[in-house]
Formats: C-alpha cells, structure tokens, sequence
C-alpha cells in the first residue's frame, strides 16, 4: 500500500486526510474509496478537467502524463506545474501529498442545458 496524503479542502475534506492506497489504482479511485468525493464528471475517461490535483509531494515517481491529459490540463482552473488528472495518475510505491483546488472547471454541465 502506497499513502497519500490530501492536504485540506473547504469541501471534501475539511481535515486532510492520510490515506492508504494499492499501486496501479489512479488517485481519483484512491480518494474516492476512501471516502473523498472528488468530482469526476467524465466518469473518469480523461475527457474534462474536474478531477484535476496539485501533486505536492512525490509528483516525481508518477509516470508521466500522456499527450490527451496535457491538452486538458491546459483548460484546468488553477494549472501549476505539478497538475494531474487524478483519474490518469496511477498510484505508484511513491508517497503522495496532493491538494484538491479550490475550484473546478466542469465542462460538460457549465452552462449548457439539457
């Protein structure tokens, strides 16, 4: 098991939290099994950018990022240098420390009505 830390969230995880994770499981899986409801409105098929995270730790023994998440990235709110599609980042042996932003860009349901 690989630990993450989620570093604080006015909304999802108002404490942090110290999770435990299985290597090969993307971050947003990990999270969500633990309790963190990250959004993911693609249902995790890299085609948005609400499950974006800022890798603060550890960023570095992630594969990198495929051509596609680097295109949606571009579009994320709050972009640095150490962004990641949580749905793409496959958990490694590599401790994390990762920080959900503050806000989300969703672009299937912003201002579009069914």
């Amino acid at each position: 098991m690989t630990q993450i830390i989620v570093l604080p969230h006015v909304e999802l995880c108002p404490d942090g939290a110290v999770i435990d994770v299985s290597p090969g499981t993307s971050v947003c899986d990990g999270l969500l099994q633990n309790g963190i409801e990250i959004e993911h409105a693609c249902e995790k098929s890299c085609a948005c950018t609400t499950c974006h995270v800022i890798v603060r730790e550890g960023f570095d023994g992630l594969a990198e990022a495929e051509e596609k998440e680097e295109d949606l990235l571009d579009k994320a709110w709050g972009l640095e240098p150490h962004s990641r599609l949580s749905c793409q980042a496959l958990v490694t042996q590599t401790p994390l420390v990762v920080e959900i932003p503050k806000y989300t860009i969703n672009m299937v349901s912003e201002g579009h009505k069914k």
